[in-house]
């Protein structure tokens, strides 16, 4: 189906305003819960555990991507009123995943109860489930339809699809399937990041579209001007939300544990006609190779502000040499993580290196 013509355009308009109802009706702000020392909430950590459990479940399954995001919903609409031990999170979980496949799958796809309760190894049993499966839908007076990101996300690529038909071969070399496929894996990703939690699914939706337009289309700004103006969206509120949603999706962030410190030691003057030392053991340490291409041309404290940049962290002062431990591990953040030392550096850290040296 080609969505150019103006019936196609006008229809979008129609399903975009009634999501855009139906989520203003449904969709509450998050408010995270505060961290108690008793074991009688779910905290936001295992809940995004749980929701990359359903995830690898719903993988091997191999079923609607419309389950998983339902079940998401669900399981977060539960949740948000409620307090949860821990010791239940699966077989909630798991409930919110079958009530979702018996909304979403055709009859002959939804697995029988015993298979989803042996395939998950949720722990349960299938009239445990069952009793949860209750509970969750009075919770949530037996209804389950609301407009989640994936309904947006649809939304929005078929939008600009609409205007720009021919952009995705010439610029991606992908077609239009294989495009919302790469967009719906990237949702589940954010899915399970509970800082998003705060986003509309139209937010969360319109974050992730525009910033991959952005890469891959000359004109992103004016699609996303327009895209903005039908979804009726405040600009500053979308800024924000691609900064959350760029901030979740980084691979140098999610490879990182919190607070790393990266040190710059420029080689010696009598090391520089010495062959370049092999690629660094820790690959945390490692950069893009184009940005170590720019870095061989600017001054120390132009690399600094680079490394600032490139990952949003603030470089903390250099530690002196013969520092106490601990004076070294609060000025590293408390990270604590030893790291190797090269012979004849006086650096904890060996230098950085581009990525393709060998």
């Amino acid at each position: 189906m080609k969505f150019s013509e103006p019936w196609g355009r006008q229809r979008l308009s129609f399903l975009l305003e009634k999501a855009a109802s139906r989520e203003a009706k449904m969709w509450k702000g998050y408010l995270p819960k505060r961290p108690s020392s008793q074991d009688t909430d779910v905290s936001p950590a295992q809940r995004d555990e749980a929701v990359r459990w359903l995830t690898e479940l719903h993988g091997r399954l191999q079923l609607y991507p419309e389950t998983l995001v339902l079940a998401v919903s669900v399981l977060d609409r539960f949740l948000a009123p409620i307090k949860a031990r821990p010791k239940y999170l699966r077989c909630i979980a798991i409930a919110c995943f079958f009530l979702a496949a018996k909304t979403c799958e055709e009859d002959e796809c939804v697995p029988s109860l015993k298979e989803l309760a042996e395939s998950s190894g949720c722990g349960c049993s299938p009239s445990e489930i069952l009793r949860m499966e209750k509970i969750i839908l009075d919770k949530l007076n037996w209804d389950l339809h609301t407009a989640t990101a994936l309904d947006f996300l649809h939304i929005f690529h078929a939008m600009v699809l609409s205007c720009r038909s021919g952009f995705l071969d010439s610029m991606l070399g992908l077609n239009r399937s294989q495009h919302l496929a790469l967009l719906t894996r990237r949702l589940y990703h954010c899915l399970s990041d509970h800082t998003l939690m705060q986003l509309r699914g139209s937010m969360l939706a319109l974050a992730l579209i525009t910033l991959d337009l952005e890469t891959c289309c000359p004109d992103w700004l004016a699609l996303t001007i327009e895209l903005l103006r039908k979804a009726q969206i405040d600009s500053s509120e979308l800024i924000r939300s691609r900064e959350l949603v760029s901030r979740s999706l980084s691979p140098s962030r999610a490879s990182l544990p919190p607070n790393t410190v990266y040190i710059y030691r420029p080689p010696s003057p009598d090391r520089q006609d010495q062959a370049p030392p092999g690629p660094p053991t820790d690959s945390r340490l490692r950069l893009p190779a184009s940005t170590k291409r720019k870095v061989e041309e600017m001054e120390v404290d132009d690399f600094y502000d680079g490394i600032k940049r490139l990952y949003n962290e603030d470089v903390t002062a250099a530690v002196p040499e013969g520092a106490p431990p601990a004076e070294a591990a609060a000025a590293g953040g408390g990270l604590g993580v030893p790291l190797p030392r090269q012979e004849g550096s006086s650096s904890p850290c060996p230098p950085l290196q581009p990525v393709g040296a060998s």
